[in-house]
Order: C-alpha cells, then structure tokens, then sequence
C-alpha cells in the first residue's frame, strides 16, 4: 500500500514537472501561417479603401475589427508562440485565447460583410484558426497543467465569474432574437444589409455553450476546466477591446445607425479592464516552474 501511495506521488511530480505543451511541427507552422494570413487580412480590411461593399456603419465595424486583430490579437498570438517556444506555461492559455478570437472574428469577416475580393484570405483565416486550435487543444498536456494551478486558482470565483458572462449575453441575444421570430423584416437587421445576423447564430450555437461547459468543468476543478476556462478569459479581454474599437468606427462611420454607436466604446473599454481582473488573478496563480 505504501508503496503503491509513493508511486502515485512521484508520478504526480514528474508529470507536474514534464512539459505543458508539447508542440509539434505542425502546430507551429499551422499557428504561423494563421498570424501571417490574419493579420494580412486585417490589415487590408482595415486600410485598403473600397475594398469593403457593405452599408458605411457595417464598414466601419469591420475596419475596427480588423484594427483589433492586428493590433491585439496578431501580437498576442506571435507572442505566444515564442514564449511556449521557449517553454514558457502561461503562453499556451495566451495562444488559445488569441486563436479563438481569430476564429470568431474570421467568421464574421466571412458572413458579415458582403462577398468582396479578400473572401479567399477571409477563408484561410478561418480554416488555419480553427486547425490551429485543434492542433493546440491536442498538444496540451491537460493533466500537467492543472497540477501547476488546481490548487492555487481560485476557481469557483472564475467558474462563476465566467456563468454570469454566459447567463448575461444569453439573455442580451434572445430578448432581441425571440420576438424577432414573429416579425417578418427583424429589426436588428435594418440598416445592416445582412440576412441575418452571424453573431446571434455562433454565440448561441457554440461560444456560448462553450463559455457554459468550461465554467462547470472549472467549478468541478477538473483539469480540462483550467485550460478551457483560461482561454475563454483571455478571449473575453480581447474580445470586449474589439468591440470597443468596431462600435467607435461603426459610429463614426454613421451617427445615425442604430447598430452601432461610438458612445459604447468607452463601457467597453471598461468591460475589458474588469476582464483583465480575474485574467491575472488566473495568470498570477500559475506556477511557471
């Protein structure tokens, strides 16, 4: 029996000091091309003139998404990758975090904008995101990477903290997305020259769930949890800096639109720096060693 128990604690410690992240070949070159093609995509989103074909406040919202790809999403990627490159534990979180808001977005570019000449690089985007995350969940030693934080996380209060986000965009969608269901021309449609609204569809389908799933699985501490849950924190931060940007160019694109208002940019502003707070209490707890 004793000998069985001082096993089982020397596994624990030899697999709490292997390596969180075991990076394969494709992994890097996956996660490369995504930065080159994002950011290029973002780039000429966001400054090539007439390159966009929709109404002027869908325009601008986009040129401000494409101005937080390249401006948050593009450096924390690149970042990442150098850092687990270098062994580093707490880039693998930043690097899925980046890559899920990149899959997010690339989505939007696809289906909120009309079909224009990037449609190609908006498609390379989205492919390389979502096999970059694939790759990246894959190469993720789960179970070492909770041992570095199960006991140091305070994960209930990030659990909980990441359900009243889900709970709260739920709600937010489906009070306008339920009465919409009975109207022939839905209002949140006007003025945006979409079918219908691609943002409503993911969050509802996928990231929402997503959100959901990761808090129970940190609430129960299991160790998928930790790795989910930390990478929907640092998607949240990027995400709320996003919509800072792109509700400021969408507004100022066009004061009179109703889906889109430079006023909004400053709460969520806000929204992101109360973000950053649980992200470094999360950050801060895990051992690096």
């Amino acid at each position: 029996m004793s000998t069985a128990i001082a096993s089982s604690a020397v596994a624990r410690a030899v697999q709490a000091r292997g390596p969180v992240v075991r990076p394969t070949a494709a992994l890097y070159r996956t996660s490369v091309a995504l930065a080159a093609v994002a950011a290029g995509a973002a780039a000429l989103t966001a400054f090539v003139p007439g390159v966009l074909r929709g109404t002027a406040v869908m325009n601008g919202s986009a040129r401000g998404t494409g101005l937080a790809v390249l401006f948050v999403a593009f450096p924390c990627l690149v970042a990442s990758i150098f850092g687990v490159s270098r062994g580093a534990v707490r880039p693998a979180i930043s690097w899925l975090g980046a890559a899920a808001f990149i899959l997010y977005n690339s989505v939007l570019f696809l289906f909120a904008t009309p079909f224009n000449s990037l449609f190609l690089i908006y498609v390379g985007t989205f492919a390389l995101a979502f096999w970059t995350l694939v790759l990246l969940l894959r190469a993720v030693d789960v179970e070492s990477f909770a041992s570095r934080v199960a006991t140091r996380v305070p994960a209930r209060g990030l659990a909980a903290y990441l359900a009243v986000i889900a709970v709260l965009i739920a709600a937010a969608w489906l009070a306008v997305v339920i009465p919409a269901l009975f109207q022939r021309s839905p209002s949140f449609l006007v003025g945006t020259g979409l079918t219908t609204n691609p943002i409503y569809a993911q969050d509802l389908s996928f990231w929402i769930p997503m959100v959901g799933v990761s808090a129970v699985l940190l609430w129960r501490r299991k160790a998928w949890g930790y790795v989910l849950g930390g990478g929907m924190l640092v998607y949240f931060v990027i995400e709320a800096l996003s919509i800072a940007v792109d509700q400021w160019m969408g507004g100022t694109a066009d004061p009179t639109s109703s889906v889109a208002s430079a006023t909004l940019a400053p709460v969520f502003l806000v929204v992101a720096a109360v973000g950053l707070i649980p992200l470094v209490i999360y950050f801060r707890r895990i051992r690096s060693e």
